[in-house]
């Protein structure tokens, strides 16, 4: 392909372009200040690369997502999470026996050190989980030291694949004042983490296995997303040389802030909202419509997808047989049937592809579950975490490696002479 040209003040540049597998196009802007004087301004790097990737394909105009090119529909519907993991951070699916000796893997690394529960008792029981979450992977550097590629890399990788759960189950054990619950061995990692979050020592607790599955369903459609802000901030930190543990730890913070991994919290926070309000969302879906109302519906449209979420038609009929098998009686699961009916039906919705996203039935999915509303982001996280980590990797071991450093265009004052404090007036 013949390269870009861009002819700016006088200068003249040509810069070589790329072509994806899935032919996206980009241009390669390195030596762009060099050779004209000039940089890009792109708030938000909505329309930069920064960098080759070979783990996550996203059409948002066809609806296509995809890790390492299975497409997400099979993987959601006939694998299970530590298989998706296995691919995404190793780059295959596991053959049987690889598959038995991650499982195994997972297992034995799932234990936290004992110290490490002085840091949960430190934490007041109102501490949010995302902060405690964030801080407990920063401090798994100290109890597990070493190179970014040392001998250690991978058996880190398992380590914080094993244990992000046992973290998060703690740190909600912790917000309840209940005792912490132990993995156990004989249980698949999604059953695993839901008998640490709801067994209690004197009660004999078994997980469902419709649950089991639908947490197992969740957490492979979470599992990554091309690259989004708190991905772009593993990789960002990563690429200053920073280990696994410190790297995951920014990611999961960026990831706590509500106009990312918030999405689904805020769709039950609007439902309860609405239920206060007298039920009426017939009101809200008039008000989401008027122009010059400020309220918007949660869990509706997307900013990648613009048709629709690939993610939203796995987990709507999972979404159907576990609220009719279980028979919960909720009226906020009540008021998110009836605006996903408006919503899949009324045209102004239909034309605008304002349909229900992931965000919007995995909230109802977990309230479903038990899970509490301020546990939904450290799902995202738990969920996120093999992509995470394989974005992680793949910056280490890619040779165009660069530390990030974004530039910037100034706006403000031009040189100004210095007054001595005394002249100032």
């Amino acid at each position: 392909m013949e390269p870009a040209r861009l002819s700016i003040n006088g200068h003249n540049a040509e810069f070589p372009v790329t072509v994806g597998t899935e032919d996206e196009v980009g241009f390669d802007i390195l030596k762009l200040r060099g050779s004209t004087g000039a940089i890009t301004l792109d708030p938000g790097f909505a329309n930069t690369g920064s960098c080759e990737s070979t783990i996550t394909y996203i059409d948002g105009e066809k609806g296509i997502l995809r890790y390492r090119g299975y497409t997400i529909e099979d993987l959601a519907t006939k694998s299970t999470f530590v298989d998706v993991a296995h691919l995404l951070v190793r780059g295959e699916l596991p053959t049987k026996k690889e598959a038995d000796k991650f499982n195994e893997d997972l297992t034995h690394h799932s234990l936290l050190h004992e110290d490490m529960k002085k840091f949960f008792e430190g934490y007041p029981a109102n501490a949010p989980p995302m902060s405690v979450l964030s801080t407990i992977v920063s401090s798994l550097s100290a109890y597990y030291p070493g190179s970014a590629d040392g001998e250690d890399f991978d058996v880190n990788i398992v380590r914080l694949l094993a244990k992000l759960k046992t973290i998060a189950a703690f740190s909600y054990k912790k917000s309840i004042g209940q005792p912490y619950i132990y993995p156990r061995n004989d249980m698949g990692y999604a059953a695993d983490f839901m008998h640490m979050m709801f067994a209690v020592p004197s009660e004999e607790y078994q997980p469902n296995d419709l649950l089991v599955r639908t947490l197992d369903m969740l957490l492979i459609l979470h599992a990554d997303h091309e690259q989004n802000c708190s991905t772009s901030t593993v990789r960002m930190v990563g690429s200053s040389g920073a280990d696994l543990f410190t790297s995951i730890s920014a990611g999961i913070s960026a990831l706590s802030g509500p106009l990312h991994g918030g999405a689904n919290t805020a769709v039950i926070e609007m439902l309860d909202m609405i239920r206060k309000d007298g039920g009426d969302f017939k009101k809200y879906v008039d008000k989401a419509k008027d122009k010059n109302d400020p309220f918007r519906l949660m869990g509706f449209g997307h900013r990648v997808y613009k048709n629709f979420d690939p993610r939203a038609h796995v987990i709507k009929s999972n979404a159907d047989e576990v609220l009719n098998k279980l028979g919960i009686s909720d009226p906020l699961l009540d008021l998110a049937k009836q605006l996903e009916r408006i919503a899949l039906e009324d045209d102004y919705f239909v034309e605008r592809g304002l349909y229900p996203n992931v965000d919007f039935y995995s909230g109802i999915l977990y309230r479903a579950m038990g899970i509490p509303t301020d546990m939904f982001t450290v799902m995202f996280a738990l969920g996120r975490l093999p992509g995470w980590i394989a974005q992680w990797v793949e910056m280490k071991k890619d040779p165009a490696t660069r530390i990030y450093r974004p530039r910037q265009i100034y706006t403000g004052y031009t040189k100004r002479a210095f007054v001595p404090t005394e002249n100032r007036g």
